[in-house]
């Protein structure tokens, strides 16, 4: 039994995951809980106990000095709680941490533990895979759940990957096989620039999270870093023939692919989220996936695009499918 102290009583409590490493592509999924538990100053309440899930040879701790004195923080998990008023208030359950290197059955457990005990009603849990987009186009951001009643009332698609998985499709099968409502959110990073940080993805994944749950997020810088990142990544790309040629052929894919989502109930969707936004506050600028107008590119890190192998930005070749965190949520 997991006894939690100092915890008030929660109201409608939906608990939102992420996890560093391998369903963590650009540090997308990961970033975003960090920026929930930033915007609404999360409260930590727990730690699972690094001996019990993590190989310090893979995930080594860090020291640091505190006034003079050294410290040393061990990689872990861990849980926070933040409270989001306003006219539909709710309370969000974070929890943020890295890949455990073994027993994720019980790491699960213990997961699912702190749930039941806080009254938890779904879990969301969130990810972020390597995938052929183009940069200049609208992060895609799928939602999938292994509940087939959950997919038709929230509108998602009933997960049907085979193959490798990551803790994320792990903790979400846990969930669903202990009768917790339980969904996750995947951002396509792009193969080619899929060195952390991506605000992009993590925008995406933050606005997706606002449909799915019903809640404003305020996204302060967000939205402008993540236009910044594109101009930045643009430019690089610019300087490399090659690299645009790439790029140009992934839009072409992708605007092929996506001429049948231009529906009146997409753009009502978009133009919804817009209205939510203009009521809450200042309007929103242009989208993360929208072209901007007299703006300049701010400099970028070179990293973006650069083999670090090399030194040459080039554009690598396309990922294969059967690679593990690439092209399909791995549930």
């Amino acid at each position: 039994m997991i006894e939690l102290e100092g915890v008030p009583e929660l109201v409608d409590p939906v608990m939102i995951a992420a996890f560093e490493g391998w369903n963590d592509a650009g540090d997308a999924a990961s970033s975003a809980v960090a920026h929930l538990d930033g915007v609404w100053k999360g409260e930590v309440f727990a730690a699972l106990d690094a001996e019990d899930y993590y190989d310090f040879q893979v995930n080594r701790p860090t020291v640091w000095l505190d006034g003079g004195v050294r410290k040393i923080t061990w990689p872990t998990t861990r849980l926070s709680v933040v409270r989001v008023g306003g006219d539909k208030p709710r309370d969000l359950v974070l929890v943020r941490g890295i890949e455990p290197s073994m027993r994720w059955r019980s790491f699960c457990n213990e997961i699912l533990g702190f749930a039941h005990e806080l009254g938890v009603e779904m879990v969301v849990v969130l990810g972020a895979l390597l995938g052929d987009t183009p940069h200049t186009r609208p992060v895609p951001v799928s939602g999938v759940t292994s509940d087939p009643d959950l997919a038709r009332t929230m509108d998602l698609e009933e997960t049907r990957y085979e193959g490798p998985t990551g803790i994320v499709g792990i903790l979400q099968e846990a969930c669903t096989h202990a009768g917790v409502p339980a969904v996750s959110l995947w951002a396509a990073v792009p193969h080619y620039v899929s060195q952390p940080p991506n605000p992009k993805a993590t925008l995406a994944l933050l606005n997706r999270l606002e449909d799915l749950i019903d809640l404003r997020i305020p996204l302060g810088e967000l939205a402008e870093d993540a236009r910044a990142w594109q101009l930045g990544v643009d430019q690089l790309a610019a300087e490399d023939s090659e690299v645009a040629e790439y790029v140009q052929t992934l839009e072409e894919a992708r605007d092929t692919a996506d001429l049948p989502e231009a529906s009146g109930e997409a753009i009502a969707r978009e133009f919804e989220r817009y209205l939510r936004r203009r009521d809450g506050g200042p309007g929103p600028g242009p989208g993360p996936g929208q072209a901007t107008a007299g703006g300049h590119a701010t400099e970028a890190d070179g990293s973006y695009l650069r083999d670090t192998s090399s030194g040459r930005t080039r554009p690598p070749k396309p990922p294969r499918t059967d690679e593990p965190g690439e092209e399909t949520p791995e549930e």
